[in-house]
C-alpha cells in the first residue's frame, strides 16, 4: 500500500507547504529586521495578534503572483483572509511593508477587492491594517485605471458604508499615501500609531515640489496631526500592540453576529482526514470512492442520498458540517450501469438526467435555505448524437440557471478535475460562489493536455496511428501542448491567478469549510453576485 508521504497527494502537499513557507517570509529576513527596527510588527505578526488565540485564520490568495515578477511580489505584498476576532468572523487586509514597502501591484488590487467582496457578500466586519507606500509606479498601468483598478476599492468602501452597513475599521500603522488615504477615510473608524504612521494625499517631498513648502511627515500627516488638528483620525495609540488591542475592543462593540446556531450537535467524521491521501488515486484518471472522501470532513452518522438510484454519477445529499446542514453535490468517478440497458455511464460526466436531477436538488435546497457545497471532479457534459437528441443543452442550461440563481451560500471544493462546461455548472468562479477552494490534486482547465493535443493535432495523430510517422516539429509541438496544459491545470497555477481562494489540505478541509460557512451564514439576504443591496436601500 502506498504511504501517505509517497502518495501523489502527499508529494503535492509537501511541495505546497514548502512554497507557502517561502511566500510567508515576505521580503525576507533583512526586510523583517528593518521593520522591527522601526518599532513595527510585520503584517503577519499583526494578523496573528489580531485574531483570537487558537482561532482560525483562512488566508485568501496566499499564492497570488508567486510565479510572476521573478518571485519579487510574494503574496502580492498584502495579507488577506478571514479570521476569528473576539469570537466572530472578520475579514482582514494587511499590507506587507517588507515587500516593496507595501506598495500596490496589479494583483494587490485583485486581492483587496476579493477581500472586500467577501465582507460584502457575508455582511461581516472588515479590518484594514494599512502600511503602504502607495502605487508601485513601474506597474501603475495595471493598478490605477480600469473598472477593477484601485478606484474599485473606494467604490466598495462607499457601498459598504452607505448601503450595506458592513463595519470597516482602519488602523494606519505605517505610511498611507495619495489615493490610498481614501481607504481609511472611507472607513468607520481610524486608528493611528504615534511616530510610525502617516496619512496624506502627498508626502513631504511631493508637497515641496508642488508648493515649495517644507514640512516633516509628522507635522504634515502624523498621528497627532490627524487626531488633534485635522480630525481625520479618531484614536491615537503608542505602538502596534496598543493598536491591535484597540481594534479588538472595537470589534467587541459591534452589533452581534446574525449567524444562526447549528441545527444539530456536531459529530466527528467517520474517517480520519489523513485517509484522503490514500483515497485519492495517484493517477488522476482512475476511479475512487467519493463517499469515503466526503466522510473525511463531513459529520459522521451517515446520510440518506437524494435520488440515490437515479443518475448516480453525481451524488446529491443533505449532510452536516459541524452540525449545520449542507446540500452536497459531488461527482463520482467510475463506470455506472444503465438499468434500461445501453452503454454504461462515465463518472465525472454530466448527462441529461444528471443535469435534471441536480437542478431539482438545488431548487429544493434553495427553498429550504440549505447552503450548497459543490465537490468537483467533473470532466464536462456528455457529447454526441444521443446526448444532443436527449436535450442535454436544455437540461444543462436548467442546471446552470438553478445554480446561478440559488440564493443560499455556495462553497466549492475541487478535489480532482474541474474541466469544461461541467466546471461552470458546478459553481465555477464566474458564478460568484461565496468561497472556492481546491485540494493540491485539483486540475482546472478546458480539457486535459491529451485531449487538447488530440483536438489540435488529430489528423496527424490518426495518420501516425495508421502506420505513418510524425515529423519532429509536429511531435515536439504535441509534447509542448501536453506540457503547457499540465502546467496550467496545476492547482498552484490557478491559485497564483486568483482562480481559487486557497489551496487547502485534507487535514484543514473541515475547519476551512466550517469557517467559510459560518462567515457566509451571517448574511440572510440572497447570495447573488458580489453583493446585493437591501430592499430599503
Amino acid at each position: 500500500m502506498t504511504t501517505v508521504a509517497a502518495s501523489r497527494m502527499g508529494q503535492l502537499v509537501s511541495e505546497l507547504r514548502a512554497l507557502e513557507e517561502r511566500i510567508r517570509q515576505g521580503g525576507g529576513a533583512k526586510k523583517i529586521d528593518r521593520q522591527h527596527a522601526q518599532g513595527k510588527w510585520t503584517a503577519r505578526e499583526r494578523v496573528e495578534a489580531l485574531i483570537d488565540p487558537g482561532g482560525g485564520f483562512l488566508e485568501i490568495g496566499l499564492l497570488v503572483a508567486h510565479d510572476q515578477y521573478d518571485g519579487g511580489a510574494p503574496a502580492a505584498g498584502v495579507v488577506t483572509g478571514l479570521g476569528e476576532v473576539c469570537g466572530r468572523e472578520v475579514v482582514i487586509v494587511a499590507n506587507d511593508a517588507t515587500v516593496k514597502a507595501g506598495s500596490w501591484w496589479p494583483e494587490t488590487i485583485t486581492k483587496m477587492l476579493r477581500a472586500q467582496e467577501i465582507a460584502m457578500r457575508c455582511r461581516i466586519p472588515i479590518v484594514y491594517l494599512v502600511d503602504s507606500a502607495g502605487v508601485n509606479l513601474p506597474f501603475q498601468g495595471g493598478v490605477f485605471p480600469g473598472k477593477y483598478g484601485a478606484s474599485r476599492i473606494f467604490y466598495y468602501n462607499s457601498i459598504m458604508r452607505h448601503y450595506l452597513e458592513v463595519p470597516q475599521l482602519s488602523a494606519v500603522m505605517g505610511p498611507c499615501i495619495a489615493g490610498g488615504a481614501y481607504l481609511p477615510a472611507l472607513s468607520d473608524v481610524i486608528i493611528m500609531v504615534e511616530g510610525t504612521s502617516f496619512m496624506g494625499l502627498g508626502g513631504p517631498n511631493l508637497v515641496k515640489g508642488a508648493t515649495g513648502q517644507e514640512v516633516d511627515a509628522e507635522e504634515l500627516g502624523g498621528a497627532a496631526t490627524h487626531t488633534g488638528v485635522s480630525g481625520v483620525a479618531h484614536y491615537r495609540v503608542k505602538d502596534d500592540q496598543e493598536c491591535i488591542e484597540r481594534l479588538r475592543e472595537l470589534v467587541t462593540e459591534l452589533p452581534a453576529s446574525r449567524m444562526p446556531s447549528p441545527q444539530n450537535d456536531a459529530t466527528k467524521p467517520e474517517r480520519a482526514a489523513e485517509e484522503a491521501y490514500e483515497l485519492m488515486p495517484d493517477d488522476h484518471r482512475q476511479p475512487y470512492d467519493m463517499e469515503a472522501v466526503l466522510a473525511t470532513f463531513l459529520d459522521g452518522g451517515g446520510w440518506e442520498e437524494f435520488q440515490a438510484d437515479y443518475a448516480p454519477e453525481l451524488m446529491t445529499v443533505v449532510a452536516r458540517l459541524e452540525g449545520r446542514s449542507v446540500g452536497v453535490l459531488a461527482n463520482r468517478r467510475g463506470m455506472f450501469r444503465v438499468k434500461e440497458g445501453g452503454p454504461p455511464k462515465f463518472g465525472g460526466i454530466v448527462y441529461t438526467d444528471t443535469a435534471e436531477k441536480t437542478a431539482y436538488f438545488m431548487d429544493v435546497c434553495d427553498r429550504h435555505r440549505i447552503p450548497l457545497l459543490f465537490v468537483q471532479d467533473v470532466s464536462g457534459f456528455m457529447v454526441g448524437t444521443e446526448a444532443e437528441h436527449s436535450g442535454i443543452i436544455r437540461a444543462g442550461a436548467r442546471m446552470v440557471e438553478a445554480m446561478a440563481t440559488a440564493r443560499v451560500p455556495k462553497l466549492v471544493l475541487t478535489v480532482n478535475h474541474a474541466s469544461g462546461a461541467g466546471y461552470y455548472a458546478m459553481a465555477g468562479q464566474g458564478f460568484d460562489p461565496d468561497f472556492i477552494f481546491t485540494w493540491p490534486t485539483g486540475r482546472m482547465g478546458v480539457m486535459e493536455g491529451e485531449a487538447a493535443a488530440r483536438a489540435i493535432y488529430g489528423p496527424q495523430l490518426d495518420a501516425a496511428a495508421s502506420g505513418g510517422e510524425l515529423d519532429q516539429e509536429t511531435a515536439e509541438a504535441i509534447e509542448r501542448t501536453r506540457a503547457e496544459y499540465d502546467q496550467q491545470m496545476d492547482a498552484r497555477y490557478a491559485a497564483a491567478r486568483g482562480f481559487v481562494d486557497a489551496i487547502i489540505t485534507p487535514e484543514d478541509t473541515r475547519g476551512v469549510l466550517d469557517l467559510a460557512l459560518r462567515a457566509a451564514l451571517n448574511n440572510p439576504a440572497p447570495h447573488i453576485g458580489a453583493f446585493t443591496l437591501p430592499d430599503d436601500a
